[in-house]
């Protein structure tokens, strides 16, 4: 039996090396990092913005009178939506697949 357990451990240590990659540890304890891409400053500005315009919106629940006031508060949703979508860990997700098969599944 004891075995068996040290196996699954093992086979749960390899998949959490290969697949739990959008953490990155840092020198401080209990803190990691999360890496996105962007083309440069400009498009970096540009998603700060409109995400503390739409946090903005939300809590003012004022959105038609906003775009109004100022032409150039116009929100960038889809750039919005393409950087959580990046920030989504599919790696962590396909793990979690493999982890549930294997205890559910398999005897």
């Amino acid at each position: 039996m004891e075995t068996n357990e040290t196996e699954k451990l093992q086979k749960l240590q390899k998949l959490t090396a290969k697949y739990f990659t959008t953490l990155k540890p840092t020198n401080e304890a209990n803190s990691y990092t999360v890496q996105f891409k962007v083309v440069n400053y400009l498009e970096l500005g540009c998603l700060i913005t409109d995400l503390l315009k739409l946090c903005i919106l939300a809590l003012d629940n004022d959105m038609h009178n906003f775009s109004k006031k100022d032409k150039s508060a116009t929100i960038n949703v889809s750039l919005i939506l393409e950087t959580v979508l990046h920030l989504f860990p599919m790696d962590e997700m396909e793990f979690l697949g493999f982890v549930g098969e294997d205890l559910y599944f398999k005897p």
